[in-house]
């Protein structure tokens, strides 16, 4: 499994369903690897097609598969409601070190409700590769006058 940073770029999302009333929604997103969460800004205002343009970056270890990320919509005198949300796995990204910002499908109780474009870079961590060499000693157990 490897393990080092991964890149998230949110570019934005388009068709998300609008759970405001009478005005624009506000989204915000919040990216969660593994136990790691980031939350991005609140688009203002942009209602169903906001963009983001922002990066955020996470430490990958061991059993890290998949990305989750969840769409909210921010709201000022009741909670924030919840928009959709997108598992991504991170596969193609640790085998190609890059993947480009694509459109992945925004999912509500199970039924499609906009796409949200990410783009990922993955920085494998540098590991020592020298092969453990166990070291002679003097004066340890074999050395040692115990029967």
């Amino acid at each position: 499994m490897p393990q080092g940073k991964l890149e998230v770029l949110l570019v934005g999302a388009k068709g998300l369903e609008n759970t405001e009333f009478l005005s624009k929604m506000d989204p915000y997103v919040i990216i969660t690897c593994r136990t790691q969460e980031k939350k991005s800004s609140v688009a203002s205002g942009q209602g169903a097609e906001p963009e983001w343009n922002e990066t955020f970056l996470f430490t990958v270890s061991e059993g890290v598969s998949e990305l989750k990320l969840k769409i909210m919509d921010s709201d000022n005198f009741s909670s924030d409601d919840f928009v959709g949300e997108v598992t991504i796995s991170l596969e193609p990204v640790f085998v190609e070190g890059n993947v480009p910002p694509a459109a992945y499908n925004v999912v509500k109780d199970e039924e499609y409700c906009g796409e949200i474009r990410i783009g990922l870079t993955f920085t494998p961590e540098e590991r020592n590769e020298r092969e453990f060499q166990p070291e002679e000693s003097y004066g340890g157990w074999k050395e040692s006058s115990f029967d």
